[in-house]
């Protein structure tokens, strides 16, 4: 692991060391190769030896960024994991995101606390359904997106066919920094639009090494390569003709999006992914705050909570509050104030991350990702301000879809299930609803998507050793309401039930939308409002 370590920098240098950052996060749709391209970057930075692959062949390891029991069994990214590393003079903080639908609202969370987004799309299948979610939630935040097409070395769709493709389903105009010599199948190399040249690839035993990359002019790119050369010269001129080219404004404004191409398993093409981020990719700016101002990078430190997470290191099961850093400079051991409750909160155990692997850091300035260990008054959303008071804007809670009671199967383990349901209710892996008719026994797990179920229930008997039961409820459908019309709510809706969530909401549960619409037809003086769709 390569520390950043930064005790000498000067502590009022907050503008130049802000500017040195690049945090983002890397989006798509599941199994398009978002932790292989995570573990590449990381290889190219030079701050692992050896690249590993979740569906990687025999004797590999798993992912970096893939580290829970239920990941390296699946191979995919249940749970968002952040990696910290240098790469020349910059900073990177990169920030993986589970691509599974079931787990939008760890991914939406990941997305407030980042700069740019890397939209990764499989070259065979193009942009699929929870890539485009998450491309939404990025243009409705603002953020400037960077698209890499991937696994370039595996058949798939022609690459005017793919820009054509981006154009009509994000409104965005693909202006592509390279372009690949080789139809897919057949990834030799790629034309550098910067200067014409190629950089052609050489493969390495299993991708498990940095593949080895040589430039040519293009005159010994055309006797090298002939035709493949000629072709990706004529699509070139035609991307020309067409005004693809880059230009930083418009990417910033999220008009354009820079495309690449590669072979992250490969470890193709990666190395000009990340000097495209540090080239082009946005340093940290002021951040918007609650109450419509913004908080500028030199003011008093300030941070928000945007994942929390258990069981990172089972020999100690401590607890990470993962905080993005929006101004000012971050001191281990300084006493800062927690915005929810008034209180002074020391931040003695900080801790630079490196997926599962972490150790102390001592400075960290805005645009970096720092964990706070065995942060147990933390919860998500929450503020850390020195000085002048800030709170910045709430983050979303996701309607949940889908509903169960949770019991513990050993009852002589209740204060192991107690303690167990509040984890998860704290990390945001469920959302925890209760009710005096079931009891504080009897809990209602509310998710997303059934996944999440999965790892709740695999976390409670292998974490916290108490393991659980789970009843699956009619519902799919939730309502905010509020104490008058609850009452109202049970008496008059079928098969209706209001749960109270950990944090104090009233949530009105229906089976369906047409029980609901009767309601509301039937009692239209109830509040019921909706809550935010994970479909956003």
């Amino acid at each position: 692991m390569s520390a950043v370590d930064e005790r000498t920098a000067p502590a009022g240098d907050v503008l130049a060391q802000a500017a040195r950052r690049r945090t983002f996060a890397v989006i798509s749709h599941p199994d398009a190769g978002k932790s292989t391209l995570t573990e590449a970057l990381a290889l190219h930075a030079r701050v692992i030896g050896q690249a590993g692959a979740v569906h990687g062949k025999a004797g590999r390891r798993g992912t970096v960024s893939d580290w829970m029991d239920m990941e390296k069994a699946r191979g995919i990214s249940i749970t968002s994991a952040a990696l910290q590393f240098e790469y020349g003079d910059a900073v990177i903080n990169l920030l993986d995101t589970p691509g599974h639908s079931d787990f939008s609202e760890d991914t939406y969370r990941v997305l407030t606390a980042v700069d740019a987004a890397v939209m990764l799309i499989d070259a065979a299948k193009g942009l699929e359904a929870q890539t485009m979610k998450l491309f939404a939630v990025c243009r409705h935040r603002g953020i400037p997106v960077l698209t890499v097409v991937n696994k370039w070395d595996r058949p798939g769709k022609d690459a005017l066919e793919l820009m054509d493709e981006i154009t009509e389903r994000t409104g965005l105009t693909p202006t592509p920094l390279t372009w690949p010599v080789g139809i897919a199948g057949d990834f030799r190399g790629v034309l550098d639009r910067s200067d014409g040249s190629y950089r052609r690839f050489t493969r390495t035993a299993g991708g498990a090494t940095i593949a080895p990359e040589e430039t040519l002019s293009p005159d010994a790119a055309l006797a090298r390569e002939g035709d493949a050369w000629q072709q990706a010269v004529e699509e070139v001129e035609l991307l020309a003709a067409t005004g693809a080219e880059h230009e930083q404004s418009l990417f910033l404004d999220g008009v354009t999006t820079p495309v690449l191409f590669a072979s992250a398993v490969s470890n193709f093409g990666v190395g000009a992914l990340l000097d495209t981020l540090v080239g082009l990719a946005p340093a940290p700016t002021a951040a918007p705050t609650a109450d419509g101002g913004r908080r500028e990078l030199t003011e008093p430190f300030s941070a928000f909570v945007f994942k929390v997470q258990a069981g990172m290191d089972t020999a100690h099961r401590d607890r990470l509050a993962f905080i993005r850093i929006c101004s000012g400079v971050f001191e281990r051991g300084m006493v800062v104030t927690h915005g929810r409750t008034g209180r002074p909160f020391a931040t003695k155990y900080a801790q630079q991350v490196f997926g599962r692997d972490r150790e102390s850091v001592d400075v960290a300035y805005p645009g970096d990702v720092v964990g706070l260990v065995n942060a147990a008054a933390l919860g998500v959303g929450d503020t850390l301000y020195a000085e002048r008071p800030v709170a910045f804007p709430p983050l979303t809670t996701f309607a949940p879809e889908h509903f169960a009671v949770c019991r513990g199967r050993d009852t002589a383990k209740h204060k192991q299930f107690r303690k167990g349901i509040e984890q998860l209710d704290g990390e945001g892996v469920v959302q925890v609803l209760r009710s005096d008719r079931r009891g504080d026994q009897a809990p209602v797990l509310a998710v997303v998507g059934p996944m999440q179920f999965e790892v709740a229930s695999h976390r409670m008997e292998h974490e916290f050793g108490a393991p659980v039961e789970l009843e699956r409820l009619p519902y799919s459908l939730a309502m905010r309401t509020d104490e008058a019309s609850a009452p109202g709510v049970l008496a008059a809706a079928r098969n209706a039930e209001v749960l109270r969530r950990s944090d104090g909401e009233l949530l009105a549960v229906f089976p369906d939308k047409w029980g609901l619409r009767v309601l509301k037809e039937n009692k239209p003086e109830l509040t019921l409002e909706p809550m935010v769709a994970a479909q956003l």
